[in-house]
């Protein structure tokens, strides 16, 4: 709000009373116009954002229209074109299948005997790599087990490190609060 001076003649004339009472007035008026003005534009952003509101809502159902018939029209085109795609795929998928049920059959009776002499081979292999496993399993558990060890100890001794750390820095802040106390006083 703005500050107003009274001039010194208008002071003289009305008084202390008096200047106060118009500089009161003055500043109503202003207040009550500005209050009318912050109306007025608000009815004019309102009647605007309507308005606006409405044009968009026009151009969306126009927009809606259009694409719902657009999308009306290609799915009509792609139902056309999948059946044909449809049962020309189904008759290459017959005759692929009669061709690959006879090779399937001819590869079946193959890999069923070359999988028996592979399984035998893999379960001796298995039966050896599961025993090496198993030791070096052992001399890793037992490494680590040393390992977390030593770990714990290092742990054990930075905490304590932490802690006297802690502890002088707690006596040096409460010095200084008890001197802050003492200048204080």
């Amino acid at each position: 709000m703005a500050i107003l001076t009274v001039p010194k003649v208008l002071r003289e004339k009305l008084g202390d009373e008096g200047v106060e009472a118009l500089i009161n007035l003055l500043n109503e008026a202003a207040h009550h116009e500005r209050n009318n003005l912050l109306g007025i534009v608000e009815e004019r952003f309102a009647r605007r954002v309507a308005e606006t509101e409405k044009r968009l809502d026009n151009r969306i159902t126009e927009v809606e229209a259009r694409l719902e018939q657009r999308i009306t029209e290609e799915v009509a085109k792609l139902d056309r074109r999948i059946t044909e795609e449809v049962s020309h795929l189904e008759q290459r998928i017959a005759a692929v299948e009669v061709k690959l049920d006879r090779r399937i059959a001819e590869v079946e009776a193959k890999f069923n005997g070359r999988i028996s002499k592979v399984e035998a081979k893999l379960d001796g292999r298995i039966a050896e790599v599961e025993a090496k496993l198993d030791s070096r399993i052992a001399e890793v558990e037992a490494k680590l087990d040393s390992r977390i060890a030593e770990v714990k100890v290092m742990l054990s001794e930075r905490y304590a490190s932490l802690v006297r750390w802690m502890f002088i820095f707690w006596a040096g802040q409460i010095g200084v609060i008890v001197a802050l106390f003492a200048l204080l006083r």
